[in-house]
């Protein structure tokens, strides 16, 4: 059987390892004849460097130790040339236990070695390029999302040694609210479900500092088709992405003032037509009525512009000024109405009321809440065809009050709905812009309402449903105690007497006619010196002052009126900067209120008739 067992060497050494039998297999694998290789030592097979360090001898020494000694090592030929061989050394023993020699048995497993180095070359080759590659995190997971492997790239984006994170699930580099979606799970179960799933997302770095991640996750598979984990490569996009949001940014700003241009050219060319007509000759009294009501329909248009304008500065800077009261909701959203009507009228629309019967109290600014609502009911009545239908409903909800604002109008479209909050986002129009706005409403209705603690949504549907619909919630509050009525209503001026000063000559003399023509006695100023002069001379009941005035400015004004005079009179500023620190400074001065250019007139009487009762008061 020894002799004809072709793939195996097996032979005898003699106790002090010389060869004393040689097999067929033996002859095949090393090429020695019996006659060439009997009587020589087995250590003819050795290498030179195994022979320079007594291996053969250890060898053996180890087979008498332990019984049997198995050693895998390069062997060579008759020839010289070597091979990776397996061998196993048995020590003999005679029926009197008496050591007489060895059986060694030797296999050729050169193929296997070649492939077991083909294989672990192409392993160091594939871990040099992944360890190599350093702007791209690759490493391993396994089935259940742990990592179990660790390159460069991944150390340089996020920050963790091998060391720190192999052994941790994958979604510590995962926002906690992502992980509580439950989405890192997810991806493994498209990766699983699809094959590969590819994402983009903020991740997390060690440090707590996010960055924009491009993510890819195949689910990997051995040669029996058992799924064993998964490959997940992730690379760093920050900088592209903020390229992207820099250059989107740039093309909203670009469109903004193209929009912006716009919107602010078309009110001047009424106005300029209005005014060319009330310097005709022999105008009629019909002409001059639709002329000024030209003019005051464009000024309120511009205003409405400018003022959306600042509320986004002061609103984005985190400078808005919110004077926060007990509000009827109810009267609040009839003032709303109201400021909207003429173009619910104009468009023909049917309006739809529904309040609660009861009273619906929140705390909050009753001009912003009015804004707030006002700007939707607006939006719902540019937007829809005429003869359309709007709805404008107020509802208790829990200890919520809900605001709904609803249209049957085109609606939507999806692409647009979860931006429609944005700066300067509007739907699609065509290129003549008639529907008008700058995008700005939408976004400031947002803001105002998260100021008032409260959320705003919309839904849109279309073609499936038409119309739009935006509803409000907002903390509702208890009933305070005592409701002071508001009234809008003009007290009479009876024999007051104001002081104007502004260096606008037509703002001056405007608002000079305005005042007379509520009983008003007047004086006008256009300089600082000359209020002063005039404030002392005829000691006025109030000033209504503009800040930026030639000789001394406003502020000069108010502080020395109020050291040099030994009853002031109640000071109003009137300004074109309404910031909070304008207001402030204003306060500062000893100005009884801040008030922003255009002038709400019937405002304006309300607060001056206001003082004039509460300095009377004290007076008396």
């Amino acid at each position: 059987m020894v002799d004809t067992l072709g793939d195996y060497a097996m032979f005898m050494l003699d106790a002090e390892g010389y060869v004393r039998s040689w097999n067929a297999g033996a002859r095949r694998l090393k090429l020695f004849a019996p006659e060439d290789i009997i009587g020589r030592h087995f250590s003819t097979f050795y290498t030179e460097d195994d022979i320079a360090r007594n291996w053969p001898a250890q060898e053996l020494r180890y087979a008498i130790k332990l019984g049997r000694f198995e050693d895998e090592g390069w062997r060579v030929r008759k020839n010289g040339s070597r091979f990776w061989a397996n061998i196993i050394i048995t020590k003999l023993v005679d029926e009197n236990g008496r050591h007489i020699g060895f059986s060694k048995i030797t296999r050729d497993l050169t193929e296997r070695r070649q492939q077991e180095e083909a294989l672990r070359q192409s392993e160091e080759r594939f871990r040099l390029l992944v360890d190599g590659v350093s702007d791209y995190a690759i490493f391993m997971l396994n089935t259940h999302g742990t990592i179990v492997s660790w390159n460069a790239g991944a150390e340089k984006n996020t920050g963790y040694t091998a060391a720190e994170i192999i052994g941790h699930h994958f979604s510590i580099f995962y926002p906690p609210d992502v992980i509580a979606s439950g989405w890192p799970e997810d991806e493994l179960r498209f990766a699983l479900r699809d094959g590969r799933f590819e994402d983009e997302g903020w991740r997390l770095r060690k440090d707590g500092t996010r960055f924009w991640a491009s993510v890819i996750i195949t689910a990997l598979y051995n040669q029996q088709g058992q799924h064993r984990g998964y490959a997940k490569v992730t690379r760093d996009l920050t900088e592209r992405k903020r390229i992207s949001a820099l250059e989107d940014e740039s093309r909203r700003i670009t469109s903004f003032l193209a929009m912006l241009g716009h919107e602010l050219r078309n009110p001047l060319a009424p106005i300029a037509n209005a005014m060319t007509i009330l310097q005709l000759p022999n105008v009629q009294a019909d002409s001059i009525r639709l002329a000024s009501e030209i003019i005051e329909r464009q000024v309120r248009q511009m205003t409405r512009l400018v003022d959306d304008l600042l509320d986004v500065g002061r609103i984005t800077s985190g400078k808005v000024h919110l004077e926060f009261e007990a509000v009827d909701l109810r009267g609040v959203l009839m003032e709303a109405h109201e400021a909207v009507e003429p173009m619910i009228t104009a468009k023909r629309h049917v309006m739809h009321l529904e309040f609660d019967d009861s009273e619906v109290w929140v705390r909050g600014d009753r001009a912003r809440l009015i804004q707030i609502v006002s700007n939707l009911l607006n939006n719902a009545a540019k937007f829809t065809q005429p003869g359309g239908r709007l709805e404008l409903i107020l509802k208790r909800l829990g200890s919520n009050a809900r605001i709904v604002v609803r249209d049957n109008g085109p609606g939507i479209r999806a692409k647009v709905l979860p931006h429609v909050f944005g700066l300067f986002v509007q739907g699609e129009q065509e290129a003549s812009r008639s529907l008008g706005g700058l995008g700005l409403g939408l976004s400031l209705v947002q803001q105002l309402v998260i100021m008032h603690g409260g959320d705003v949504e919309v839904r849109s549907d279309p073609p499936i449903s038409p119309g739009t619909e935006f509803v409000v919630q907002l903390p509702l509050i208890a009933s305070p105690a005592t409701n002071v009525l508001r009234s809008t209503a003009p007290r009479s001026a009876g024999h007051r007497y104001v002081l104007v000063v502004d260096d606008n000559l037509d703002a001056s003399l405007t608002l000079q006619l305005l005042l007379q023509s509520m009983g008003y006695r007047t004086a006008v100023a256009h300089d600082g010196p000359s209020a002063l002069q005039i404030a002392k001379d005829s000691e006025p009941d109030a000033i209504l002052l503009d800040i930026g005035l030639p000789g001394l400015d406003g502020l000069q004004v108010a502080e020395r009126v109020t050291l040099e005079m030994a009853r002031p009179p109640l000071m109003f500023a009137v300004s074109g900067y309404g910031q909070q620190s304008d207001r402030e400074a204003s306060i500062a001065a000893g100005f009884q209120e801040h008030l922003t250019k255009p002038l709400d007139i019937g405002k304006l009487v309300q607060l001056l008739e206001e003082a004039f009762k509460r300095r009377d008061a004290n007076r008396t």
